[in-house]
């Protein structure tokens, strides 16, 4: 398996700009793995497409205004994406503009930070720190999207109605359809809901290596499972209900801890699983998802879902692939791609 069996066009006014209002009013492209079939819906179907056989899984992680603006010393401007919160006053970043070790970054009166290799450790700590960063911060949107609203409106748009867990650079994007009304009505059909939290970081959505391909491994993300959600999935996997991840990093959670035996195992830690063509998914039965950047952990991960031996169909090529002829459906229909995007649930 190389990169290039991973690259399709995507004409660029399909990639969606702003989000979808309301919420479960976007388009959703069901894909059956068993019988190659593709059926166009609308995202508040699920009601109708699911019942009390079914689980939804949902991550309950909460995108936090993860991108700052300052300046250097010398007045040159700096843009800082925090990723992963290693103590009270630090974090790892991402920095645009040139840098070096031991340097001064200001943001506020009140804020500075040091930069120290990949991290960046500020003047504040703890409830203070955050509380500046949220007076300060700026919602972390994908590069690709280029939105006008305000910062307000963002921070509601660029994140799930069931956020609960702070600590996400990336808003896990296949949750961003449903709405509190929708649960209720799948709550009602009898759907049984339950949450897990992974705090996405902006390896998801990078492009990956052929060394990581080559080793199996990605970028570390954190978890947390609970006993009593893990004790309750099990259940349900035993009464053979089909357990639905609502988004890719969802899935990746599950697959983590079920990888041993296919019974999950509760816990707390970090992940670097790395999903590809062959993998045998254990404990997922369904996938809701948005449409991937091309060469990207997110679109192996979904091919591998649809193929062998996961499905009657052995993987060669994405664009041969069950999920590549979904792709391409999307595209001749126009569907709207990536973060704010619409759907597609694989069965």
């Amino acid at each position: 398996m190389t990169l290039t069996n991973f690259n399709f066009d995507l004409p660029g006014d399909l990639i969606g700009q702003k989000a979808i209002e309301p919420r479960d009013s976007c388009r959703l492209l069901v894909v059956n793995r068993q019988n190659q079939s593709l059926t166009h819906n609308i995202f508040r179907d699920l009601p109708d497409i699911l019942d009390e056989k079914c689980v939804l899984v949902l991550n309950d992680t909460k995108v936090f205004p993860a991108r700052l603006y300052g300046t250097k010393v010398t007045g040159g401007k700096i843009e800082v994406l925090l990723l992963k919160q290693l103590s009270l006053n630090s974090f790892t970043c991402i920095l645009r503009g040139k840098t070096k070790d031991s340097q001064k970054l200001i943001f506020s009166d009140n804020l500075s930070a040091t930069v120290l290799g990949g991290e960046i450790k500020f003047s504040l700590s703890g409830t203070e720190l955050l509380s500046a960063l949220d007076a300060l911060g700026k919602t972390p949107l994908p590069p690709y999207i280029h939105s006008t609203e305000s910062e307000e409106k963002l921070r509601e748009q660029y994140q799930t109605v069931y956020a609960r867990e702070k600590g996400s650079a990336a808003a896990p994007t296949a949750g961003l359809h449903f709405t509190e009304s929708l649960l209720s009505k799948l709550a009602e059909k009898g759907v049984q809901v339950e949450k897990i939290t992974l705090h996405v970081g902006l390896g998801t959505f990078k492009p990956v290596t052929e060394e990581q391909i080559a080793s199996k491994t990605l970028h570390s993300e954190s978890f947390w499972l609970s006993a009593e959600t893990a004790q309750r999935l099990n259940q349900a996997k035993k009464a053979d209900k089909k357990i639905i991840a609502v988004g890719t990093t969802t899935c990746r959670v599950l697959e983590s801890q079920a990888r041993e035996t296919g019974k999950l195992t509760a816990g707390e830690g970090e992940t670097n699983l790395f999903i590809q063509s062959g993998f045998h998914f254990n404990f997922v039965d369904g996938l809701i998802t948005n449409f991937h950047l091309p060469g990207t952990s997110l679109l192996m991960l979904v091919s591998a879902f649809v193929s062998a031996p996961n499905s009657p169909i052995t993987f060669k090529i994405f664009k041969d692939s069950l999920v590549g002829r979904a792709y391409a459906e999307a595209i001749k229909n126009k569907y709207k791609f990536f973060s704010f995007g619409d759907a597609m649930m694989i069965i």
